[in-house]
């Protein structure tokens, strides 16, 4: 009893002795202060309070300047106040701990076996769950959307997919879907949301593969159930600091889908593959080096074994480039330059030094058409953006639509929609092929209504131009296309200086590249046009640096006109415009349109908007204010039977169907 009786005595002591230790444990330095300051409001650990948003992934896209801005001015439009009297040994304290938030692990899955109304049992990973779903992963790392129902689960899954960032590699936002119609539109109305936490405008556009959903923002990537909406996985990774151009911004657009794999650009111009049923990279390939000005912001298109795609970099002066790469591997296949180098052919195009940084970069998605086993990719504007002293000649091939062999890069035929562009007009509007009579025969058409206010038609089997006519009212740099396929330039006037002039379309283009359809029902083809003038102003260019911009200029919207966002129909047959629906707002929505066999379209209007019209009329059908402005395009599918409509608004993901 002695024994035992010291034995417990030292055990206390030991056990006292340690938890006194434990207790006077050191406290991180800088929590003090974090708790004292911003605990609060955005909880011990950062990962959210009652009064303020998690703040741990948005730390680690900071760099010290805006983290400094931040804690001096707070952020009055969402609440937060400023902290300017932090200061010293106080601030470094609290910076330093800031920098070691990290987000807070989730929940390990937990395993279950669930019966199937057929009698078979499912085991595996418990993803997600809630009263009226379950997401489970089995063993052969498959997810399997499951609903309750008398006698156990049910599997649910899409009978209709979207998958590519178009619908269709043909380009044409265009469903054959028919449940959603003119009589019962009326009827739509939201069926779930997702929130992208810390996204301000999503560009994404929604995949959807075998019931699961796709959608991005800069480095990030969620899988989401497509019937309700919940989260199954989600990818991120920090953004990359020191970054210029738009994927700076957090911009993409979305994922390309192959197999058991989504395909997604980062900000950083790199490709990546992911598994598509756990969010695990695959592979990574870096396309370029983002230090010399390149980023990415745009889909991948799959062409049988290949992902196609090309970067941003534009007002950068970064060398455009298509390029192809290995689906299983990462490896590249192939790359085709958009602009020549010194001696190569088609230099003779450029005359001056600006074409050491050309741009001309291929930042959207292209179109393929497999009967032909041609890719049809546009590109950007040259470099330096609105000075041409250093770039005399005709630029080859910026502004230009090219067609090129998937399988090897060379270039089949091109056309030049912007020769010499000093205006910023890409020709990355999207490249719609469409098969239908022309001239009284069947032909393969290419059809684009471009940015410099143009409406084209091409044979796509060689280029030939068909057609191009004017469709917006405001337009004073060209009176016409000559046949030689050239824009017969007219005299710009001057706006106040000799070297400023106002110029129509405006810098934003007649159109943009967000999407289009053509409804082969009434041969019109859907858009959204802006009338708007801008006025340019050109400077002695600056020397190419990286990490800076290389305009050559500047520009801004002209203040003697208000810019204007009208609905178009044109007719491709003639390029005239059939239908009109002006639009309210400000002209600063940039989204697209989907067409419906079914006689409607939906359309991202200006001031936020969503709404349904009658294809053959532009009348309205129905209206859904998002309170959004609009930077993606809608897409369709069908899931468990039923027709949904998706679009990304703000920064929801807002998904609707038809009541019951």
């Amino acid at each position: 009893m002695v024994g035992i009786s010291r034995y417990l005595v030292v055990s206390v002591v030991v056990l006292a002795g340690a938890l006194s230790a434990f207790a006077q444990a050191p406290v991180a330095p800088g929590r003090v202060d974090f708790e004292r300051n911003c605990g609060g409001c955005h909880g011990g650990d950062g990962t959210g309070g009652e009064m303020g948003p998690n703040i741990v992934n948005r730390l680690n896209n900071m760099s010290p300047e805006q983290l400094d801005a931040i804690l001096a001015n707070g952020r009055p439009d969402r609440g937060m106040p400023g902290f300017p009297n932090i200061q010293g040994e106080e601030k470094t304290r609290l910076v330093t701990f800031l920098r070691t938030l990290r987000p807070r692990r989730r929940a390990a899955p937990v395993r279950r076996e669930v019966t199937l109304t057929s009698g078979t049992k499912l085991a595996g990973l418990v993803l997600n769950e809630s009263p009226l779903d379950l997401q489970l992963r089995t063993d052969d790392q498959k997810v399997h959307l499951l609903r309750p129902a008398t006698g156990g689960y049910r599997e649910v899954t899409s009978q209709t997919d979207w998958t590519t960032y178009n619908g269709d590699v043909k380009g044409n936002r265009y469903s054959q879907l028919g449940q959603i119609t003119k009589q019962n539109v009326t009827r739509l109305a939201p069926k779930w949301v997702f929130p992208l936490e810390g996204v301000t405008r999503a560009q994404t556009t929604p995949v959807v593969v075998q019931g699961i959903m796709y959608v991005t923002s800069g480095n990030e990537c969620w899988a989401l159930d497509a019937g309700a909406g919940r989260e199954i996985w989600h990818f991120q990774r920090p953004r990359t600091k020191a970054l210029v151009g738009n994927a700076a911004q957090g911009f993409n657009r979305g994922v390309a889908a192959a197999g058991d794999k989504v395909l997604m650009v980062t900000d950083n111009a790199h490709l990546l593959a992911l598994n598509r049923f756990t969010g695990e990279l695959v592979w990574e390939t870096e396309m370029a080096d983002w230090r010399k000005n390149y980023n990415a912001t745009s889909a991948p298109l799959i062409v049988g074994n290949l992902a196609i795609t090309g970067t941003a970099g534009g007002e950068q002066g970064a060398r455009g480039f298509i390029a192809a790469y290995d689906v299983q591997t990462g490896k590249e296949n192939w790359r085709f330059w958009t602009v020549p180098l010194p001696g190569e052919p088609g230099s003779e195009t450029w005359k001056g030094k600006a074409i050491e940084h050309p741009s001309g970069v291929a930042w959207l998605t292209g179109s393929y058409d497999p009967d032909l086993d041609t890719l049809y990719w546009a590109t950007g504007n040259p470099g330096p953006d609105y000075n041409g002293e250093e770039r005399q000649g005709d630029n080859l091939y910026t502004s230009s639509i090219l067609a090129l062999n998937p399988q090897t890069g060379k270039m089949k035929w091109y056309y030049q929609t912007t020769p010499h562009d000093l205006h910023d007009w890409d020709a990355t509007e999207p490249l719609v092929l469409i098969d239908r009579e022309w001239e009284g025969r069947p032909r393969k058409l290419l059809i684009q209504a471009n940015r410099n206010g143009f409406f084209y038609v091409f044979d796509r089997t060689d280029g030939k131009l068909l057609l191009a006519k004017p469709f917006v009212k405001n337009m004073n740099w060209a009176k016409e296309i000559g046949k030689d396929g050239k824009p017969v330039l007219l005299e710009l006037p001057t706006a106040g200086s000799p070297n400023a002039h106002k110029v129509c379309p405006s810098q934003s283009g007649a159109t943009n590249w967000y999407s289009a359809s053509y409804d082969p029902t009434t041969s019109y083809y859907l858009v959204q046009t802006v009338e708007s003038c801008s006025v340019f102003t050109t400077r002695k260019t600056e020397e190419w640096e990286a990490g800076r911009g290389y305009s050559g200029g500047s520009q801004r919207v002209s203040a003697d006109e208000t810019p204007k966002q009208i609905l178009r129909a044109i007719d491709v047959r003639t390029g005239n415009v059939v239908w009109e629906m002006p639009e309210t707002g400000p002209a600063g929505s940039w989204g697209g349109t989907l067409a419906f066999a079914t006689g409607i379209t939906l359309v991202c209007e200006d001031g936020g908007m969503f709404s349904a019209v009658d294809s053959a009329t532009g009348k309205p059908l129905w209206r859904f204010q998002t309170n959004a402005t609009f930077k993606a395009s809608p897409m369709t599918y069908t899931f468990d039977g039923k027709q949904y409509v998706t679009i990304a608004a703000g920064q929801n993901i807002l998904t609707f169907g038809l009541v019951e």
